[in-house]
């Protein structure tokens, strides 16, 4: 379908191959439906990505930032690309650190010695209704197979802890625990071996229906079950299958994301 903007810039980036678009729609209107998110998501028809971030006004920081998944549908938080709109904010005003506002509140961002972003990804929650489950249930041991822990970090998250990835079937697992009826919003799966107390190697099955390289979200909630649990240290490095990122979590507050981000192309819609 056409799109109604014209002379919209956007901006290909990517995370460790976790990839989403930015488009800057400050000063103008909000110009992206559902509709036309999943056009410009389409990867043989449109631009093609996991992600979708619109950045628009906001009187007390950089940015408001909206997600939407390549499916149309929204979401409230992405790791990578809010790590990918810090880059391209701080670059534009030449600061090391400023804030931005998506539904998890007012994040703090800010650009490491190594060039990496870390941004604030929010308090994860918890309870039954935050996440959301379908009953009153302990969410550090669920009871399906494999006893996973669940969190939210603004979007459902479910960590199985194995052995061995390799052994596992992920297309198969992950679209299980997805619809499980336990998650009637469905669920973002993760597969996760522990390397040693602050490494994890970790695959996702995303909510929706994709094994994608990388995902902040998913690696943030990985890293907070891992340590509920008592099998990780703060801070963790996430091993993903595009490359790592690294998790910071005190076990009460908010949780911390950093890794490198990559601009691929630009261009206009």
């Amino acid at each position: 379908m056409p799109l109604h903007a014209s002379n919209l810039p956007f901006i290909k980036m990517h995370a460790n191959g976790d990839d989403f678009v930015l488009i800057d729609a400050r000063g103008r209107d909000q110009p992206i439906t559902g509709e036309q998110a999943r056009a410009l998501g389409d990867r043989r028809r449109g631009i093609g990505f996991n992600q979708l971030v619109v950045l628009g006004d906001c009187p007390e920081t950089a940015a408001q930032l909206t997600f939407w998944n390549a499916d149309g549908s929204s979401l409230a938080t992405c790791g990578s690309a809010t790590r990918g709109a810090a880059d391209l904010l701080m670059d534009e005003s030449a600061v090391e650190a400023l804030q931005v506002r998506t539904e998890r509140g007012i994040l703090h961002c800010r650009r490491l010695e190594d060039h990496s972003v870390s941004v604030e990804m929010g308090e994860p929650q918890f309870a039954w209704r935050e996440i959301p489950l379908a009953a009153p249930l302990d969410s550090l041991a669920l009871p399906l197979p494999g006893t996973p822990a669940a969190c939210s970090m603004g979007n459902p998250h479910c960590s199985f802890f194995v052995d061995d990835l390799a052994a596992l079937d992920l297309a198969r697992l992950g679209p299980l625990t997805e619809n499980d009826p336990l998650f009637p919003q469905k669920t973002n799966v993760h597969f996760i071996e522990v390397i040693d107390r602050q490494t994890i190697r970790l695959r996702i099955w995303e909510r929706n229906g994709a094994i994608p390289l990388g995902s902040g979200s998913c690696s943030c909630g990985a890293a907070v079950n891992g340590i509920r649990r008592g099998l990780l240290d703060s801070p963790v490095r996430v091993l993903c299958d595009g490359g790592p990122v690294t998790v910071s979590w005190d076990g009460q507050g908010t949780v911390h994301l950093a890794g490198r981000v990559t601009r691929v192309f630009q261009g206009w819609l």
